[in-house]
């Protein structure tokens, strides 16, 4: 299977840490139900709501310092973000039953801490990070789900890349299936789908099929001008103001 050349682009050396921002935080490790060990970082906010971040396919936590400064300041929630199984410090080799091993490692970890309120966890995923905290919300429900620039399936993305391969050249290739659009009727957490109207690399009908299949509550929420990796910083104020109003929504 050729799964670690298409699907998973991690990198070992974390240049950086929230301190770099000034932002006070916790290097956290903990084990996957194999034994693998794990690695992200806590920071903890100013309210009792908790964002578990499950990242792209690329990189390591490092590569997402701008968001988590921009997250803290802005929607003052807790944070774990951590790196899966062969990303940054996380030892292991990536794969899809792994990441979902290690995604439930994740919340076992925000569970043991007593500053954590279990009830009130939001799952963040963002591209393939939808389908890891997708995966988790079947089995643990969420206080709510926000999915960023994420795909339906890596049968749908294979015929959006490469319309010339056949569905069963694909599945002779590539184990991993990340099958989320399957998943998400099952949902009743509220779900919010965030996508880019300009993303070259998960075009935004991608996203629609998601917000199609995700059961009620829901919303979508495009952000205009935006690629795959710049969600964020095109949607500016607006952007965080839309995940803040989901946030404060929860619950009631």
């Amino acid at each position: 299977m050729l799964d670690q050349h298409f699907l998973y682009f991690p990198t070992s050396e974390i240049i950086g840490s929230p301190e770099n921002y000034g932002i006070a935080y916790e290097d956290v490790h903990f084990e996957a139900s194999d034994g693998r060990r794990l690695h992200g970082w806590f920071v903890p906010g100013e309210g009792d709501v908790t964002l578990l971040w499950h990242h792209g396919n690329g990189g390591n936590i490092g590569h997402r310092l701008p968001d988590i400064a921009l997250f803290h300041r802005e929607l003052g929630v807790n944070i774990l973000i951590f790196d899966y199984r062969g990303y940054g410090k996380s030892a292991g080799t990536p794969s899809e039953e792994g990441l979902y091993r290690d995604s439930d490692a994740a919340l076992r970890y925000l569970h043991s801490r007593e500053d954590v309120d279990p009830a009130r966890i939001v799952y963040l995923g963002r591209s393939l990070g939808v389908a890891i905290a997708t995966e988790l919300a079947t089995r643990h429900r969420p206080y709510g789900l926000i999915l960023e620039s994420g795909f339906p399936s890596i049968e749908y993305m294979s015929e959006v890349v490469r319309p010339w391969l056949p569905a069963w050249v694909v599945h002779r290739i590539i184990a991993a299936r990340y099958d989320t659009g399957s998943k998400l009727g099952g949902l009743d957490a509220p779900v919010l789908v965030v996508h880019g109207d300009a993303d070259d690399t998960v075009p935004i009908e991608a996203g629609r099929a998601l917000f199609d299949a995700a059961g009620e509550p829901k919303a979508f929420y495009v952000v205009e001008g935006a690629n795959h990796d710049d969600v964020s910083a095109v949607g500016g104020r607006a952007y965080v103001e839309r995940l803040r109003a989901f946030i404060d929504g929860l619950g009631g």
